[in-house]
């Protein structure tokens, strides 16, 4: 096992070639591929596999380059927020590690990869989904989560696994098979949970009951609903199925004709200081703003609505806490590009 001490990480992380250092963080993934075959690279590797937990797991939102202060401190961090798909917080790493593995043909980098994928594979549920947590949760942890792409992530993984291309070739066939399945199942798992509104399909919500497979909540201001943006990663997942099926089909055209049904038209949103100095964001009528999309979609309504961390679901932006309007994304501009350009493609190719 590569190992180094703090000191010694340090530096290498300080120095590379007399550029900055390569930070965590998304660009770790698109760098030159010879810098995969660094010290720094490797040093770096070596910090993220001490963050791995033992069912193979990473934490999320913390800088896997930064080495623990403690074993205690790392036992915490893991015990508050490891083992979980949210934020990249596996998907990343482990695609990190594939990368350092492929470049420096070293068993360490692979066998910390396979465990994160092995990984994977057990946390999904029997009917396909994945949740935010593995090992299970309390509460919304275990709910089956598409919140900011988690499942979405970790199916593009398994399919590009399951494609057995660079960097991740040196996966073993038993393993590529297995994430064959379980993209299978995830994506039998999504068209199962595609909300019908008057026998029409439509979105998805953030999250899903894990048994019932029911638009379910989340945090206090994440109430059952439609999503104007986590659906639209969804969509592009599916675009993506090579060969769809009628049902796959089917499922996106659903998807688009909703975001094209739905759009909050002659309204931009503005960042302003208040008479307290506070950030905050308001909604103002603009005849010249782009097409908007709500977060969230009242069920049935489909009316934009929004939650602040009272739980009580509003219709006016203006209703909810500053702390939330500053502080959350209520609108956004996700489904554009995907009608003006990517759907349209795609529609010409199933011809």
């Amino acid at each position: 096992m590569v190992t180094f001490s703090l000191t010694h990480l340090a530096v290498i992380l300080a120095v590379s070639a007399g550029a900055a250092p390569v930070r965590w963080g998304p660009a770790v993934l698109r760098q030159p591929s010879e810098w995969y075959a660094t010290a720094e690279a490797r040093a770096g590797a070596a910090s993220v596999i001490r963050y791995q937990s033992a069912e193979g797991g990473w934490p999320k939102n913390h800088d896997l380059f930064a080495p623990p202060a403690s074993d205690a401190a790392l036992a915490a961090l893991q015990k508050s927020g490891g083992n979980t798909i949210d934020n990249g917080a596996t998907t990343t790493p482990m695609r990190f590690l594939a990368l350092v593995a492929t470049a420096s043909d070293d068993a360490t980098y692979r066998e910390s990869f396979l465990k994160g994928l092995d990984y994977l594979l057990a946390a999904q549920y029997a009917n396909g989904g994945w949740p935010q947590f593995y090992p299970l949760r309390p509460t919304y942890h275990s709910r089956i989560t598409f919140n900011d792409g988690a499942m979405v992530g970790v199916m593009t993984l398994l399919r590009e696994v399951a494609g057995g291309k660079a960097p991740f070739a040196f996966v073993d066939k038993m393993r590529r098979d297995k994430a064959t399945d379980a993209v299978a199942k995830g994506i039998d798992c999504i068209l199962k949970t595609q909300v019908r509104q008057n026998g029409s399909l439509t979105v998805w919500c953030a999250q899903h009951d894990e048994k019932t497979l029911a638009p379910a909540a989340a945090r206090n201001y994440e109430v059952p609903s439609l999503s104007g943006s986590e659906s639209v990663g969804v969509v592009r997942f599916l675009m993506a199925v090579e060969k769809p099926s009628p049902e796959v089909i089917a499922a996106v055209d659903g998807a688009a004709a909703w975001f094209k049904a739905v759009p909050i038209k002659g309204t931009r949103v503005e960042s302003f200081t208040n008479e307290k100095g506070e950030r905050d964001r308001r909604a103002v009528p603009d005849a010249a703003a782009p097409d908007l999309w709500a977060r969230f979609y009242e069920l049935g309504t489909n009316r934009p609505i929004f939650t602040g961390r009272d739980k009580v679901v509003k219709y006016s932006f203006a209703e909810i806490e500053r702390e939330r309007r500053a502080g959350y994304a209520y609108y956004g501009t996700w489904p554009a590009n995907l009608l003006a350009k990517d759907y349209p493609d795609w529609k010409a190719r199933q011809k």
